[in-house]
């Protein structure tokens, strides 16, 4: 059977470290699968407002998943606190990927590698938009 493989970029745009709860363990003891998306979801949201944006306005866009993949590597359990690096990369026209690294804090051990899909979107128009200039640009050259 063919393996998902996220190769991740070299340089990380942000960290942060979540403590997993014990919503976020399930009847095997470890950290569920269906629980890391919402983990990332929180690193893309402290990512976004350490850049002063949020997923409904980054230099006047909206934010829309187009897709996620997951690949697991390691098992975390009740306690264990998760530092989540993200990066940036492969831009498009109208998006780009974000990608985490999700480690135990205590002897970084990676857990998990998550790529997600995101496109630029006008929801009122339900159409995607471009990726904005200003944003491709602070991530290009570095924040500010």
């Amino acid at each position: 059977m063919a393996r998902i493989t996220i190769d991740l970029p070299d340089t990380v745009e942000f960290v942060t470290t979540i403590p997993l709860r014990i919503g976020d363990i399930n009847y095997g003891g470890h950290l569920g699968n269906d629980i890391v998306l919402s983990l990332v979801h929180e690193a893309r949201v402290r990512f976004l407002r350490s850049l002063e944006y949020s997923e409904h306005d980054i230099e006047g866009c909206a934010i829309i998943m187009s897709d996620a993949a997951i690949v697991y590597r390691r098992e975390a359990r009740y306690g264990d606190v998760i530092d989540i690096a993200v990066s940036i990369g492969d831009f498009s026209g109208s998006g780009c990927d974000l990608f985490y690294r999700l480690s135990r804090h205590a002897d970084q051990v990676e857990v998990a590698r998550v790529k997600t899909g995101i496109v630029f979107f006008d929801y009122e128009r339900g159409k995607p938009l471009r990726v904005p200039q200003k944003f491709r640009e602070r991530i290009e050259k570095g924040r500010p």
